[in-house]
């Protein structure tokens, strides 16, 4: 059975950081892509960013181009997402997922084969 966990969400200022985790079971890791997705309250679930295993590639949103990194610990089965100049637009709910398909020009797929439950991020101003 397939299983991602997120962890590492809080409360932050404004311009401040924080870094998520998600681990992954029950997936080859080390050949498929994992994404970060985010739903803030009232609005649908974007993409955040993706990173294919395999070769490394990755994709972000414009929105946090330039403030988050994504990166993958083959041996842990681990993505991580470090957030660093975080702004209240910022605050969702984080989730990973396993998408169907991701290129570097689109991003990922928002059909997936698995979900995490999410992580909370809020930023106050």
């Amino acid at each position: 059975e397939v299983q991602l966990a997120e962890s590492g969400g809080g409360l932050v200022h404004a311009g401040g950081s924080l870094k998520l985790s998600c681990r992954v079971s029950g997936f080859r890791f080390e050949l498929g892509a994992i994404a970060w997705f985010r739903q803030a309250p009232g609005k649908g679930r974007e993409g955040v960013a993706c990173i294919s295993n395999s070769d490394g590639d990755t994709w972000y949103t414009d929105s946090v181009k330039g403030r988050f990194t994504i990166s993958s610990d083959n041996t842990k089965r681990t993505v991580y997402l470090q957030m660093n100049s975080l702004k209240p637009e910022d605050t969702a709910i984080y989730y990973c997922s396993i998408p169907q398909w991701f290129t570097t020009l689109v991003g990922p797929s928002t059909e997936a084969e698995s979900w995490g439950h999410g992580t909370q991020v809020t930023v106050s101003s």
